[in-house]
């Protein structure tokens, strides 16, 4: 795949012109039932954003270009599905890899709608599931919905690492940068391998391994945040380079849905809704991870006493590290995703710890591009959610696992967090360039 690979990324350098074409269609194909399982999407995507971010296109445009084109991998293969039915295992391919077929369904008729979502994340099944959806006769209108967020998420969560490295390669960042960059990345990529590792062999302690290692980077960090100045100044400058109009309406409501006062309500509404369906332990763990996640932020925020970058026009008097916001959002969305990965196999769960990172991690870095924080902030925020959260599970579960909700009990919390994130947005969104003008 190494010469055939550099081919088209080196006619794609030289054509910049049909980069926009590229991660249009290699999105789609990555999407499109039978061919997302045969052509090497994942790399290539990487590839092809890796040159986007070189200059060629910005970040709006090509996270909005790679969710148009999954959209439309995920519409054509729905409708091959709902057009051929039972007959679709005819098609050539399937015909000679029945397996294909045959895992994901068993997946769909698992997990429904949440299939689609988290299915989104797991290779072979993403270009599958659409197709079987299909099939199956699933209601268009609600095969749409969840298609769109899938898409949004997988969007970013497989587009933005290559032009983010695109863009680092062609700007002139300061000495030291790439080396500080990979020592972070490195000791990040060790901690989530090494969790991945003992959570799919299912160790007795991987939860208290997962807030040992969290730990151990967090006070990596405020130790050496000192030290790591090239990689925050470099990354500032990264993100202030690509500034635009529409990512920055974006990111202002983003960190304002952040804010301590609607984390707060966030997650109130949460443990109360636990409590009120009589779901004890799931209370205990959520308000316990979510209440000392905030004490112990307040706390060494108040230590450290760490300045705030000078981007923002408006000053901002309190101090930055860890970034509230990051261990905020990242507390709450982990405690979800903990709890609706109860009872089910350990990819699964993986996987929705995954996509719970993604909006936390959008509302984390909206404050790096506000310039409200340093990318070192939010890394700790999100390092002591982790750290928290894991140690919350390890002592919940010291005596027996923590159960799986019934779906009763999600078809009222899922809603209401719905709602409410719904009513933030039409909040905050009239005001956003009122209050953070340039």
């Amino acid at each position: 795949m190494g010469p055939w690979l550099d081919s088209v990324t080196g006619w794609l350098a030289a054509n910049p012109q049909w980069l926009a074409a590229a991660v249009f269609i290699v999105a789609f194909v990555e999407c499109l039932a039978i061919a997302g399982i045969i052509v090497p999407g994942t790399v290539l995507l990487f590839a092809v954003a890796a040159l986007a971010g070189s200059g060629a296109l910005s970040l709006s445009e090509t996270l909005l270009l790679g969710f148009l084109g999954g959209i439309l991998g995920d519409l054509v293969s729905y409708f091959l599905g709902r057009h051929f039915h039972q007959n679709i295992r005819r098609l050539p391919g399937l015909r000679h890899h029945p397996e294909w077929m045959a895992g994901a369904e068993t997946y769909f008729q698992r997990y429904g709608i949440a299939s689609l979502l988290v299915g989104r994340f797991i290779g072979p099944l993403r270009p599958m599931l659409p197709m079987v959806a299909g099939m199956c006769d699933m209601p268009f209108p609600r095969f749409v919905a969840v298609s769109l967020l899938a898409a949004a998420g997988w969007s970013i969560a497989y587009l933005l690492p290559g032009w983010a490295t695109g863009a680092a390669i062609r700007l002139p960042l300061p000495e030291g940068f790439w080396l500080q960059a990979g020592i972070v990345a490195a000791s990040i990529a060790v901690m989530v391998g090494l969790s991945a590792n003992s959570s799919l062999r299912r160790h007795r302690r991987a939860t208290i391994w997962i807030s040992s290692m969290s730990l151990l980077i967090l006070i990596a960090l405020f130790i050496g945040y000192p030290y790591l100045t090239a990689l925050d100044q470099g990354v500032m400058t990264l993100v202030q380079e690509h500034r635009s109009a529409v990512l920055d309406e974006v990111a202002v409501v983003f960190t304002l849905i952040g804010e301590f006062r609607n984390m707060l309500v966030f997650s109130i509404l949460l443990t109360g809704l636990l409590l009120l369906c009589r779901q004890w332990r799931q209370a205990i763990f959520a308000g316990s991870t979510l209440l000392v996640t905030a004490l112990a932020n307040t706390g060494t925020k108040l230590f450290f006493a760490r300045v705030r970058p000078e981007v923002l026009t408006d000053p901002i008097t309190s101090y930055s590290m860890p970034s509230g916001h990051a261990s905020g959002s990242f507390a709450l969305f982990l405690t979800l995703a903990v709890l609706a990965g109860r009872g089910q196999p350990p990819r699964l769960r993986l996987t929705w710890l995954l996509i719970g990172c993604i909006p936390a991690l959008a509302i984390a870095l909206s404050r790096v591009y506000l310039g409200a924080h340093w990318p070192t902030d939010v890394l700790a925020g999100a390092m002591l959610a982790a750290c928290v959260c894991a140690a919350s599970l390890w002592l919940i579960q010291r005596h027996s696992p923590l159960e799986a909700m019934p779906q009763k009990v999600w078809w009222l919390v899922l809603p209401a967090l719905i709602a409410l994130f719904g009513f933030f947005v039409l909040r905050h969104l009239p005001h956003t360039l009122l209050r953070y003008a340039y």
